[in-house]
């Protein structure tokens, strides 16, 4: 299969496969007597496989990792196992800082809607923020 082909079953574009090839990401594929890459159906799935991997949040580091170790023919879910607990505890911690920051923005709005340029002081930069 043509890269126009590949890209057309795989959602991506062309730019795209290049660039995953170029990251390791994709194995360079076998050429055609004319010079065109000839790729095999199954690396579709593996572009699929990218895609979903990226939307849930994993670099591209992570993803050769476990593309790597299921080049090897072991499975690789364990360590996507790993992966996706860890990521699930950085947007657990992440959402914890803005549910904190949301909370902090409150009361300063709160303030805010108490305050007006006649109650700010000269030596004030911004009375909403001064305690």
């Amino acid at each position: 299969m043509r890269i126009g082909e590949l890209a057309r079953a795989a959602a991506v574009s062309t730019k795209t496969i290049r660039f995953y090839e170029q990251s390791g990401l994709l194995p360079e594929p076998p050429r055609t007597s004319s010079g065109y890459r000839d790729y095999s159906p199954d690396v579709a799935h593996r572009l699929e496989f990218i895609r979903t991997a990226q939307a849930a949040g994993l670099p591209l580091t992570e993803i050769r990792d476990i593309l790597a170790i299921r080049d090897t023919g072991q499975a690789p879910c364990d360590h996507v196992s790993q992966l996706i607990d860890r990521h699930l505890g950085n947007v657990r911690r992440r959402i914890a800082d803005l549910r904190a920051t949301e909370e902090d923005l409150r009361q300063l709005q709160e303030r805010a809607a108490i305050y007006t340029t006649v109650s700010c002081t000269s030596t004030e930069v911004c009375g909403i923020f001064t305690r």
